[in-house]
């Protein structure tokens, strides 16, 4: 267990070469002002350095807000997200080790995304430990993106996450996007993961919900349709 100074007070850190990155992101990115104190208790729960990604973002940031609002990336947590150590139970790392599975991030749809943890290896867990995976609400599966969190977080901002969504956006739906809270997501009637929702989202009904509520929607549709429990999403 490292003590918080020695995983701030850090050569090289990460918070100036992200912050190039963001300046200059090719989607809409809205960087969240960090409340001081939680970041701190995130990053020493954590237990990673500001010189990586993960840690300068529990540091240095509330949160981001991409392509008006599809997106959200948790940081350190502030007023207008809930941060790393708020969607996960971060009290029980420094006891038990690392999660299974950190949610880092998620959007409209319901999906989120988690950081592989060490022991996430095997048929039960999609994906390489280290390695970011995604829950897709129209597959109710996790599908692994085979890129560590530095490299998913520059893919973000490069806007690689639109090969992710293609066909599963719709003529308005930035403008939908950015109508909601970054605690909210959008559900679909018919849902994400039937056939004709899938092939046209712009045919589906949607309204704005809490996000906890489609998480737990896509964990009921799981066992109704005798597919494997997703896991944790995380405390959303």
């Amino acid at each position: 267990m490292r003590e918080l100074s020695e995983l701030v007070d850090v050569e090289r850190p990460a918070w100036p070469v992200l912050s190039e990155h963001l300046a200059r992101s090719g989607v809409p990115v809205r960087v969240l002002p960090v409340d001081s104190a939680r970041g701190r208790t995130c990053l020493h729960r954590l237990q990673v350095t500001a010189r990586s990604f993960l840690g300068a973002m529990a540091l240095e940031c509330g949160g981001l807000v991409l392509d008006d609002g599809w997106v959200r990336v948790h940081g350190g947590g502030g007023r207008e997200l809930p941060g790393l150590g708020d969607v996960n139970d971060l009290s029980t790392a420094v006891v038990f080790g690392p999660p299974l599975r950190l949610t880092v991030g998620h959007d409209v749809l319901g999906g989120v995304f988690a950081l592989n943890g060490p022991g996430s290896e095997g048929d039960e867990h999609p994906g390489k430990p280290g390695e970011i995976v995604y829950f897709s609400p129209g597959s109710l599966g996790w599908v692994p993106l085979e890129m560590p969190y530095s490299a998913w977080l520059l893919w973000l901002l490069e806007g690689g996450a639109a090969d992710l969504y293609d066909g599963l956006r719709w003529p308005g739906w930035r403008e939908e996007a950015r109508a909601l809270d970054t605690t909210q997501g959008l559900s679909f009637a018919p849902r994400l993961c039937s056939a004709g929702t899938r092939e046209n989202p712009a045919s589906a009904s949607r309204r704005p919900v809490a996000f906890g509520e489609l998480t737990g929607a896509h964990r009921a549709l799981c066992a109704t349709r005798g597919l494997p429990d997703p896991g944790p999403f995380g405390l959303l």
